[in-house]
């Protein structure tokens, strides 16, 4: 008699789009190190800075966590129909001020990134390709607007932005909902179901200094690297918005479609304010009854923050060391500037 066999797990397919951004990048290695992750594409989009800088940082970050043989594709330069506005406070003024990032090893799919998501998603079975937005919504609600099929075959939006009960842009506006109130309008209304990971849980996803520590041991160059990021994070986000540890936001999109055990989520219709004086960009949670049984939208609002933290560690030991990083840590790099003043030299960003 044969012997029972467990089944293998079938990775999840998606595609990040995203605007890096340190809590980008370190959604970018999770993505990549966790083999339940299936990474088809990644695409940038203005946000946290200009398109070019934050496609420059995803190319980077690319190469220091050995990602290769996938597409990465530059998309919208702005806004559906607002002016850019960018996140230079938390972010700096490269979009990933902290480490010294290393050029590029190879170069961006010629494909728009809009048409890069219609392609891949077209190119899968239908209900198989999940979407994870991690920055404003321009590119995922130009794809849907440019190839209505995509709505239909797409499993899911899994998206990091909003908040049902807080803001950071305003007092009920997250940023990246809020930089692009009409492109998020249509992606929550497209017809797909919809997971906010918004405020509510992002703000539990603090890298405290436990956190740190455990990052640290891990003790590879990729690790290296997100200490870095989360060090200079923390101190723009305890000078901005006082926090004593920083959210990490976007990797806890990532984290749900690896495991949706790790987050608590609540079914509950969602609309986008987009033209309040006060309340632009407010993601509008209506909690006064059940949701309706057709409701295709969700919130995020509990985090399992030990396990978070488990999946983004484990992510960071399966890369290990990459070969060819191009990237030089801040403490080796001062100690060859200056060995004798090692401990206080700061490395110059890009």
């Amino acid at each position: 008699m044969a012997e029972d066999r467990v089944p293998a797990r079938v990775p999840k397919k998606i595609i990040l789009d995203c605007d890096p951004g340190h809590d980008d990048a370190v959604a970018m290695l999770l993505a990549h190190g966790n083999p339940d992750i299936d990474l088809l594409a990644v695409t940038t989009v203005v946000g946290n800075q200009t398109l070019p800088k934050v496609t420059r940082n995803a190319l980077a970050v690319a190469r220091i966590a050995g990602i290769t043989g996938i597409p990465f594709a530059a998309g919208s330069p702005r806004p559906l129909l607002r002016e850019i506005e960018v996140a230079e406070d938390i972010h700096g003024e490269s979009g990933l001020d902290g480490p010294m990032l290393p050029e590029p090893s190879f170069d961006l799919d010629e494909r728009h990134a809009v048409d890069l998501i219609i392609d891949t998603v077209m190119a899968h079975e239908p209900g198989t390709v999940t979407l994870v937005p991690t920055a404003g919504l321009t590119n995922i609600a130009l794809a849907a607007r440019k190839e209505p099929r995509i709505v239909e075959r797409v499993k899911e939006v899994v998206l990091m932005g909003g908040g049902v009960h807080v803001g950071n842009w305003s007092p009920v506006a997250e940023f990246n909902i809020v930089i692009d109130p009409e492109a998020a309008d249509i992606v929550f209304s497209a017809g797909w179901d919809v997971v906010m990971v918004g405020l509510d849980l992002t703000h539990q996803a603090l890298a405290t200094p436990e956190v740190a520590a455990r990052i640290a041991a891990v003790g590879t160059g990729p690790a290296a690297f997100v200490g870095e990021l989360l060090d200079f994070f923390g101190r723009t986000y305890q000078d901005a918005q006082g926090f004593d540890a920083p959210p990490v936001h976007d990797p806890c999109a990532v984290a749900y479609v690896i495991d949706p055990t790790v987050v608590r989520t609540v079914q509950v219709p969602i609309t986008i304010e987009t033209k309040g004086e006060h309340t632009l960009g407010m993601t509008v949670a209506d909690f006064r009854a059940p949701a309706p049984a057709d409701c295709r939208t969700s919130a995020a609002m509990e985090l399992d923050h030990g396990r978070f933290w488990d999946l983004v560690v484990d992510a960071l030991e399966r890369i290990g060391e990459t070969p060819d990083t191009g990237w030089t840590p801040r403490a080796a790099a001062a100690t060859l500037t200056d060995p004798e003043n090692a401990d206080t030299a700061v490395t110059p960003e890009h």
